[in-house]
């Protein structure tokens, strides 16, 4: 599932901007109590074009089919974005055994304490 989602972001999140920002002008362009965007772009104009309930029923459709696809495009992103959260945890734990497996294997210096950070002074 992984390698699906990590093919699949780059195209998810372009359609993903796309529907948000298509969503925003669909939503604006609606007509409210006062009128809305619609009125801005011509009033009476934009009631010809459309007729006065066929803008309500496009606009309707294409709000809600553009919410479906930011819905979905979000979740997905979401899930893609946890599971390579997941697998970049599991990438560091298995980095730190290693070093802690690294670290039992190595005799110490005879002068550093066995728990110290710093390494100790090489001889010339």
């Amino acid at each position: 599932m992984h390698a699906v989602l990590e093919f699949l972001d780059v195209p998810l999140r372009i359609l993903h901007v796309m529907a948000c920002t298509f969503l925003v002008f669909v939503v604006l362009l609606q007509q409210g109590k006062g009128g809305g965007m619609g009125a801005a772009f011509g009033g009476a104009a934009t009631t010809q074009v459309f007729g006065g309930r066929g803008a309500g029923n496009i606009l309707t459709r294409a709000t809600a089919v553009c919410a479906t696809i930011f819905m979905l495009t979000s979740v997905t992103l979401a899930a893609g974005s946890s599971s390579q959260d997941r697998a970049l945890e599991q990438r560091i734990a298995l980095e730190k055994q290693k070093k802690a497996e690294r670290g039992t294997a190595r005799p110490k210096a005879s002068g550093a304490p066995a728990d110290s950070a710093s390494p100790a002074p090489a001889k010339p």
